[in-house]
């Protein structure tokens, strides 16, 4: 029986949801990334640590996909597609450099599908954004992520997307919110200089501001 990943150790310290996204993914400039959502109940505690859904509806999702393994497989390898074509066009955008059109493409197909679920709904304070079919839909949580990265894409917020300058390939993703768009690095990262005493690599912590 499928069953939610215990996994709870997710960063969500990027500002904004398609760059906690691209993020699931560590060490994403390097030549071996490491792999964070290695099965469909992975992307399911992801997206229930994103507060894309409930604990409950994240189980009953579950309890549909096992007996629909080859389909949440299928969304598994498309999430993980979704999320590199995410990451190179927003890694691009960090780097003041164009994306690659089959990117793009890739995302605008993906989107024009998400957005034909979308709806508006009353709401107890004006409306509220809904979508039509997702008790039965597996890949429901790429619908808000595809919408969020259009709203970013087309948002006057581009310059505020910055990379980790780790040359090692940290490749994190994050909304700068400094002064003067100064950030360099994730957030609280660790690097290492040399002690001017002894000359031995000591820990040196750089906050992200």
């Amino acid at each position: 029986m499928l069953a939610l990943s215990r996994e709870r150790d997710w960063d969500f310290d990027a500002g904004l949801l398609p760059l906690d996204f691209a993020n699931t993914a560590e060490w994403h400039a390097s030549p071996k990334p490491s792999e964070r959502l290695n099965a469909y109940p992975d992307l399911m505690a992801w997206s229930v640590e994103a507060g894309l859904m409930t604990e409950a509806e994240a189980r009953s999702v579950l309890e549909d996909a096992e007996d629909r393994s080859e389909e949440a497989a299928a969304v598994l390898d498309r999430a993980i597609n979704l999320r590199e074509a995410i990451y190179r066009v927003l890694s691009a955008v960090a780097a003041g450099k164009k994306p690659v059109q089959e990117d793009l493409d890739d995302l605008n197909a993906a989107l024009a599908e998400a957005l034909s679920r979308a709806r508006i709904e009353p709401a107890p304070k004006g409306f509220s954004w809904a979508w039509s079919g997702a008790d039965q839909s597996l890949d429901r949580m790429l619908w808000p992520i595809l919408r969020e990265t259009a709203e970013l894409l087309t948002s006057d917020d581009l310059d505020r997307i910055g990379e980790c300058a780790d040359d090692r390939g940290c490749g994190y993703l994050f909304y700068d919110i400094s002064r003067n768009h100064s950030r360099r690095w994730c957030s609280m990262a660790r690097r290492i200089r040399p002690s001017k005493s002894t000359g031995r690599a000591i820990p040196w912590i750089i906050y992200g501001s």
